[in-house]
């Protein structure tokens, strides 16, 4: 490694730096250290949030690289082999190489097993190029990880916290320690409430492998994703998927032929342009926004239309 004198860059990591506890990144941030790296020194952990690099967006990077260089540190952390583990920057990593670069500029910083994992998980959620699967799974490995649960326990609390808020089942999980702990997460992320995360994210992870595989890819968005695996028809459904990718089907014209293919009518009444400026209207008068539950369940409401608006 070459010591440098100041960093080389305004590493976006640093402002994560609050969700690890105050004190220990305190002292962490305070023992930081810049420098330049040799690549070969670097380890890529195999619990990186992000599976699947966007070949051109990739050599984008690599041009940027080749021209300007890398403007942003790397994150990495020592470890007691003596070489350094990737935290942050995989992407960059990845470019660099690509590039044939022997040396990336870095900061080093002490951090736990557990810090480790957690930063490298909020920097990719707050990122915004992650894939809807590569999101959903973060944030569960994120979940399972500030409340101490397997994969599959974080998933079963979420839907019992959703069974007891819709009153079907006895509170243990609302009121209690373990819910501002959840709801802390997501607020971390900023991205979800954990009611629209079950209702529009949880039911990815139960994709078709070879649709979940797409979405992973960046090749079809998770709303047509979610309308193909409903169809029950196996040979329907993969000559629907065919046609959605070869022809670029809209989420419309997906819906338009299952529609078809059930033998269901299309409702021909069309709803009227001025429902939408009024309903607008409604929200913004309404008394719902004073109550807790009904404010959640418009904001719920709302991002499901932002979904299906997406295509």
């Amino acid at each position: 490694m070459v010591e440098q004198g100041q960093d080389l860059s305004g590493l976006d990591s640093i402002g994560l730096v609050a969700e690890l506890d105050a004190t220990d990144d305190a002292l962490s941030m305070q023992n930081d250290s810049f420098c330049m790296m040799s690549i070969s020194e670097i380890q890529v952990p195999s619990h990186q949030p992000r599976r699947y690099f966007d070949p051109q967006k990739l050599e984008q990077l690599s041009y940027s690289i080749r021209i300007h260089g890398i403007l942003e540190n790397l994150l990495v952390r020592p470890l007691d082999s003596g070489n350094y583990e990737l935290v942050a920057g995989e992407r960059r990593l990845r470019a660099a190489i690509a590039v044939g670069l022997a040396e990336v500029p870095v900061t080093v910083r002490e951090l736990t097993n557990e810090q480790a994992l957690s930063l490298s998980l909020l920097e990719n959620l707050q990122r915004v190029d992650l894939n809807p699967i590569e999101e959903t799974e973060g944030v569960l490995k994120l979940l399972a990880l500030r409340l101490s649960l397997e994969l599959d326990e974080a998933v079963a609390l979420l839907y019992r916290l959703q069974n007891e808020a819709r009153g079907r089942i006895t509170h243990n999980i609302i009121g209690s320690p373990q819910l501002e702990q959840l709801e802390a997460v997501f607020s971390d992320v900023g991205r979800f409430t954990w009611e629209s995360f079950i209702v529009n994210r949880l039911p990815l992870l139960k994709l078709p492998p070879e649709i979940l595989d797409l979405v992973r890819q960046g090749k079809l968005a998770y709303t047509k994703a979610q309308a193909i695996a409903r169809v029950k028809d196996k040979g329907f459904q993969k000559s629907l998927l065919d046609e959605t990718l070869s022809q670029d089907l809209s989420l419309g014209q997906l819906r338009q032929r299952i529609r078809k293919h059930l033998n269901i009518e299309i409702p021909k009444t069309i709803v009227p342009k001025d429902l939408l400026s009024q309903t607008y209207q409604r929200i913004q008068s309404s008394q719902a926004w004073s109550d807790p539950q009904k404010r959640e369940r418009v904001k719920e409401l709302l991002q499901e239309l932002s979904a299906l608006l997406e295509d």
